[in-house]
């Protein structure tokens, strides 16, 4: 987790634009950089970073002596770095894994170097011999990147639309920020007076089709056919494979356990690798919830089954709600499920920081849209449609349960790595044939519950237990999350302001007192200047 910021053609006093990139200082705790480029004095990069690679050459952004007219400023993880230094005979000159980057654009230009890529991605590419800038995205958007370009040629990039919002260019009021989509990037020319033109858009890949690296990863041949057995057989394979090969890191791992099958899969396939590893610290496992919720007990039965060293974080309806306001300003978002299943990933992830050392940390993101998990595939009027419905949720991740997972942990210099969102496994789940994913007698992800049957992973009643909705399963059975802030914004938005909603918020007005409360604490804190993403 690192936090990007670059601007391209500012007729602004860059002294002053830079602190703009202060307000992503979250995203990267342990060093800042500030860098102009050369021979374009109104071009820059800035970089906060959060050291989990390379802790001595990993700054940013990444020259090196081959290609001294490459700038490389990116946030993620590239999990085949090494397997393809190895193939192409790269000569490295640091440890850092977005070196490769720099790499294989020299090997083959950017289409071969993105699709080569096995990991999660943001980032901005300078090269000053071809005058190019090039941004690119990982295919579901794990990473994120927005950008803002005026009609002029300035271009402001940054990992977090909070660090555009106030960049200031002469021809516009304020600029207009939009993400950069997943699974693409863009070619821009760069002139001689620093500003850019759009050359193209690539959507370089989709989440259906096996990528390219496939050629160059560790997995080697699954076994061909649609036998139950052997579909099996293969999902194991490639969920190890994904849940090993994000241990690359030089800092302590942990993981989000709620004790749903998602989170629980994730942290019982980490403890059986940390263990092989014999990592020198216990494996912590972190729950989330008030008392007697169905999460802790469920958590708790998991971490005893995995030997993890766990950590139950309580919290009460107060704590909750005084929390919205710190959750929508790092969201960015006003969606109303989004922010009501934030508050408790922000504030498990605010008890990391404070209370462990724990830096990089798995979760269960991407399991429910890929896998077909959520109840109303059960009224799915066929699997090939279920199979629509499916690949529909995963493009859209990055506007919703991917933004919530990055926003909360980066807001406290965390670092979160999706393992479900593994471009291999994910491909692989999403070639078999539609009947085989639906659920089955009744029970979501059936196929995923059947492959670990038997393992001795996780409890049989947690390998089968039913689906939870993120805001329910943390808090009381007695007192939903749900019926908490219905009661508590029932007393903060009246009818009347109800009634004029629609003047006040013409563009996607609230349909609710729970809309209309969020909409407001977004836009006292970003001023109408970003639409809802």
């Amino acid at each position: 987790m690192c936090g990007i910021w670059a601007l391209f053609g500012s007729d602004n006093c860059l002294s002053v634009q830079c602190l703009s990139a202060m307000k992503i200082a979250h995203r990267g705790p342990d060093a800042f950089r500030f860098e102009n480029v050369n021979g374009y004095t109104n071009c820059c990069f800035g970089f906060h970073r959060l050291a989990v690679v390379d802790p001595l050459y990993g700054m940013q952004p990444i020259r090196v002596k081959k290609f001294p007219y490459l700038w490389l400023c990116y946030n993620g993880e590239i999990y085949n770095h090494q397997k393809l230094q190895q193939h192409f005979e790269f000569e490295y000159q640091t440890r850092v894994d977005g070196e490769i980057i720099l790499h294989l654009y020299d090997k083959g230009g950017i289409e071969q170097a993105v699709c080569m890529l096995d990991g999660v991605f943001a980032f901005i590419l300078l090269d000053t011999a071809n005058k190019k800038v090039f941004l690119g995205r990982d295919t579901y958007g794990v990473r994120p990147l927005f950008k803002a370009m005026t009609e002029d040629g300035f271009l402001a990039v940054c990992s977090e639309a909070k660090g555009l919002i106030n960049v200031k260019h002469s021809t516009v009021p304020f600029l207009k920020v939009e993400p950069f989509l997943p699974g693409h990037y863009e070619v821009l020319d760069l002139k001689p007076n620093g500003k850019v033109a759009s050359v193209e858009m690539v959507k370089y890949h989709h989440c259906t089709d096996e990528p390219l690296h496939a050629l160059y990863d560790n997995v080697g041949k699954l076994f061909p056919g649609f036998e139950i057995e052997t579909v099996k057989n293969n999902l194991r394979i490639l969920f190890d494979n994904a849940v090993k090969k994000r241990l690359m890191t030089d800092r302590r791992i942990g993981c989000l356990l709620s004790g749903g099958l998602d989170s629980s899969l994730v942290a019982a396939t980490l403890s059986k690798f940390l263990k092989e590893a014999q990592v020198q610290y216990p494996f912590q496992t972190f729950a989330i919830g008030m008392e007697d919720s169905p999460d802790l007990l469920a958590a708790r039965k998991v971490a005893k089954h995995i030997g993890s060293e766990h950590h139950e974080v309580l919290f009460n309806s107060e704590e909750g709600i005084q929390a919205l306001d710190e959750v929508i300003f790092s969201l960015e978002t006003y969606d109303i499920t989004t922010v009501r299943a934030s508050v408790g990933m922000y504030l498990v992830s605010k008890y990391i920081r404070k209370n462990t050392d724990s830096v990089v940390i798995f979760s269960g993101e991407g399991s429910d849209e890929l896998t077909q998990g959520y109840i109303y595939f059960h009224k799915a009027p066929s699997p090939e449609e279920a199979q629509e419905e499916s690949e529909r949720l995963l493009k859209e991740l990055y506007l919703f349960d991917v933004l919530r997972a990055d926003r909360t942990t980066a807001a406290h210099g965390l670092e979160l790595r999706v393992p479900f969102l593994d471009h291999r496994f994910s491909s692989y789940f999403l070639s078999l044939p539609p009947d085989m994913r639906i659920p089955k007698n009744g029970i979501e992800k059936h196929l995923l519950r059947e492959t670990f049957e038997g393992s001795n992973l996780l409890p049989k009643e947690i390998l089968w237990r039913p689906k939870e909705a993120f805001s329910d399963g943390i808090t009381s059975v007695k007192n939903s999350w749900f019926k908490i802030l219905q009661d508590f914004i029932e007393h903060q938005v009246d009818d009347a302001a109800m009634a004029a909603a629609a003047q006040k918020f013409p563009f996607n007005t609230p349909k609710t007192k729970e809309g209309y409360y969020y909409r407001q604490i977004f836009e006292r804190h970003y001023h109408q200047r970003l639409g809802t993403f």
